[in-house]
């Protein structure tokens, strides 16, 4: 018979209950050591910060360049999760190039009556572009090919993810008076419900965080007063963190321990997405904060075959409600309907897909279990599967 054990195991689910702020502040009680990331420059207040033209000369080699992405890993894991990168853009014309894109694309969707908003910010004097990659591509395909061919961006991505990294863009403009966004962490679980977050096991909490890459490139100058990206560094190591940004003791110790670093036009920030944060208040008169928000996903977020799934839903429909008229069990449905549509909201286009009462849109798997609940007929559903379908693609950029 075999001695009991008392090694401490990760349980298979966090919960609610699970986090204590004390025990986060006693993590997050650190101090980022220079010496132990030789190519940084400085430390401010807790965050690296690099040189890129230093970088750029050290990754001229294959050793150099593994030695840095071996850096730059450490520093978005074991160190603060957060690096700036200065002078990422050597070349402001590129960064202006863009800019001026941009500020078209945000007065035609005014226009049209098409602006969007935020996700964890109020309402208020600022303005998000979905989709930027893909608008500035059909718009000014050569800014687009000068701007993401910037090396930095691919060192620190290809760092983080391997090869294969899938990018999207997202434009913010903080105009003065605009409002901070709600600490929060990032894509994906963070952009769950606490109660959805939690049925995920604990294994996945840790996984979420190495299958994006959150970034910002600076299109403008982003002194203090005009609210840039408030960090806590070292957040990211923190397991529960997924069910804790919500509750009113983090955010309260975010309130009061966040750092927040200046950046120059050309400048770049990149973090782990499980690091707490949020965009700051712009109180400045007369500085509109334009930042163009990058998320880098893994190449392994994705299925090996490509499945229409609209069309495997609308063909299984007929079945499922014969299944259901006949008795079928609550159980049996909802596995027959998680293998014939896509659970997962994302990728979607959000400006004709909008999140429905939380962060996320309808997911397909959410509306064939409307479907069913509300007892649909075949050719309703149809509908509904085809305009789901629509909402997702981008033909009117």
């Amino acid at each position: 018979m075999s001695a009991p054990t008392t090694a401490r195991h990760t349980p298979i689910r966090f919960r609610e209950s699970d986090c204590d702020v004390t025990e986060f502040a006693k993590l997050l009680d650190r101090t980022t050591v220079l010496a132990d990331f030789p190519h940084a420059v400085d430390v401010q207040q807790n965050v690296l910060v690099y040189d890129s033209a230093l970088l750029r000369r050290a990754v001229a080699t294959d050793a150099g360049r593994e030695e840095v992405e071996g850096e730059l890993v450490r520093a978005l894991t074991d160190g603060p999760g957060v690096v700036v990168l200065k002078g990422a853009f050597p070349d402001l014309s590129v960064v202006d190039r863009v800019t001026a894109v941009f500020d078209r694309v945000i007065a035609d969707e005014k226009a049209s009556g098409t602006a969007k908003g935020d996700h964890f910010a109020k309402a208020g004097a600022n303005d998000r572009v979905w989709n930027a990659l893909e608008k500035l591509a059909v718009r000014d395909p050569e800014a687009f090919v000068d701007y993401y061919a910037n090396d930095v961006l691919a060192l620190v991505s290809t760092a983080w993810l391997g090869p294969g990294y899938q990018v999207t863009s997202q434009v913010n403009v903080v105009r003065p008076g605009g409002r901070a966004q709600d600490p929060h962490r990032d894509y994906h679980l963070g952009f769950l419900s606490n109660p959805v977050a939690a049925r995920y096991p604990a294994h996945v909490h840790l996984l979420s965080p190495v299958l994006t890459l959150q970034g910002a490139v600076a299109h403008s100058d982003m002194p203090l007063e005009s609210g840039p990206t408030l960090y806590l560094p070292y957040s990211h190591q923190y397991p529960q963190g997924y069910l804790a940004w919500r509750q009113a003791e983090f955010k309260e110790y975010f309130a009061e321990h966040h750092v927040q670093l200046p950046l120059e036009k050309g400048d770049a920030g990149f973090f782990n997405p499980a690091l707490f944060h949020g965009a700051g208040t712009n109180v400045s008169s007369d500085v509109q904060r334009v930042a163009n928000l990058l998320q880098v996903s893994s190449a392994f977020g994705r299925a090996m075959e490509t499945v229409d799934r609209v069309k495997t839903a609308k063909a299984v429909y007929p079945a499922l409600l014969s299944r259901k008229d006949s008795g079928a069990s609550q159980e049996f449905l909802a596995n027959a309907v998680t293998s014939a549509t896509e659970g997962y909201p994302f990728p979607t286009n959000l400006d004709l897909d909008p999140n429905v009462n939380g962060l996320t849109p309808l997911s397909e798997t959410e509306l064939l279990h409307q479907a069913l609940a509300e007892g649909w007929d075949v050719g309703k559903a149809t509908t509904e599967l085809d305009a789901y379908a629509a909402r997702r693609r981008t033909d009117e950029i």
